[in-house]
């Protein structure tokens, strides 16, 4: 059991290695020539230089092995890669980039490791959203998308809102006590996370069907924790 448990802390090390070198390849590549389409994507959403840059933000490449033999100039493993869900295997064998042509959001957990990614497609891609998908360090009903900058906010309470674009937008504006769930709906995990920083939330979800049902689904989870909730009508 104690070998067990030393090899499985030492792939989380390595997983922990693998998605600081990634965060980092990422945002060079935005920061490159090849990242232009992506970093005007972003200027044209109102994101500013200084922001991108706080937040980390990054751009995978189109190709399908980019970012697979940066990892291995750096010594990591395909299955090392596999294991921290940036790259797939192929049914020919070998390995490829699990992210390709999307901009690129780091998700940072509360003692400032990357623990995940989310991407979203700069193409006619069949999802738009691709998210990191449970690891040995990430569980997305665990997590919440910029909470280790909202922790340290000055406002009150906490702002739920939809996605990755909407609470990167929020701290820009000032609002620096917004987060998000990870592409899942809010669960009993996010509420036990938020309930040990505030005891309100303002919901802020997009006024469409879909997100006053995300609202209402979401105030019975937060009030069963401890948490009241109100809702922002936009």
């Amino acid at each position: 059991e104690d070998s067990d448990s030393d090899d499985r802390s030492a792939l989380r090390k390595r997983i922990l290695e693998i998605n600081r070198e990634t965060a980092r390849f990422f945002h060079s590549c935005l920061m490159s020539e090849q990242g232009k389409t992506a970093y005007e994507y972003l200027i044209r959403r109102g994101r500013d230089r200084k922001t991108i840059r706080h937040f980390g933000l990054g751009y995978s490449p189109a190709g399908w092995h980019d970012l697979c033999n940066f990892l291995k100039s750096k010594g990591f493993s395909e299955q090392e890669m596999v294991a921290a869900n940036v790259a797939s295997e192929s049914k020919k064998g070998g390995v490829f980039d699990r992210f390709r042509n999307r901009v690129m959001f780091p998700i940072i957990d509360l003692r400032g490791n990357v623990v995940a990614f989310g991407g979203r497609a700069l193409d006619d891609s069949s999802a738009k959203y691709l998210n990191t998908s449970d690891t040995p360090v990430f569980k997305k009903s665990k997590n919440l998308f910029a909470l280790n900058f909202a922790k340290t906010s000055k406002l009150p309470g906490l702002i739920l809102a939809e996605g990755y674009m909407d609470v990167i937008a929020m701290h820009q504006a000032g609002f620096t006590n917004a987060v998000a769930s990870l592409g899942t709906a809010l669960t009993s995990g996010h509420a036990s996370l938020v309930k040990r920083y505030t005891k309100e939330v303002l919901l802020l979800y997009d006024s469409d069907g879909a997100g006053i049902r995300a609202a209402l689904r979401a105030i019975p989870i937060l009030r069963e924790a401890g948490v009241t909730s109100r809702v922002v009508s936009l």
